[in-house]
């Protein structure tokens, strides 16, 4: 597969996930995308709860069935959102991506008409602890 074709069902992946986010309270839709090492592709939505902020992010939900699958490495995340602002990962889902990836791993933040900003996982959570601190 072609990286642009890659980047394109990746995206669909992420925006087709951010509709069927479950946003009772907030009406703030999250899809995320990842693509793994492997080449292995995962999604997930934002689900919140009436025991607000109980709630599970878009990117906890696409770790979540990556790691249900035996996947372990990120190789790059599409995190989309709407609005004027970049909708990036929230504190807690940096780390969670941070535990699967390498400083490498590309971070796409993306609003429904396209990529807005590309990071790697070591711009978005600079000098990051990471499983290899605990060794």
């Amino acid at each position: 597969m072609s990286d642009v074709k890659q980047s394109e069902q990746l995206f669909d992946l992420a925006k087709a996930a951010m509709s069927q986010a479950y946003v009772p309270y907030s009406h703030f839709t999250v899809g995320a995308a990842i693509l793994t090492a492997s080449g292995e592709l995962y999604s997930g939505c934002n689900v919140e709860n009436a025991s607000y902020p109980e709630g599970t992010c878009a990117e906890a939900g696409a770790i979540a069935a990556m790691v249900r699958d035996g996947q372990t490495q990120i190789k790059e995340i599409y995190v989309m959102g709407e609005g004027e602002a970049l909708v990036t990962p929230c504190g807690g889902c940096r780390q969670r991506i941070r535990e699967f990836s390498s400083e490498d791993t590309i971070i796409h933040i993306c609003g429904p008409e396209g990529v807005r900003k590309s990071l790697t996982m070591n711009e978005l959570l600079p000098f990051s602890f990471g499983p290899e601190n605990l060794a």
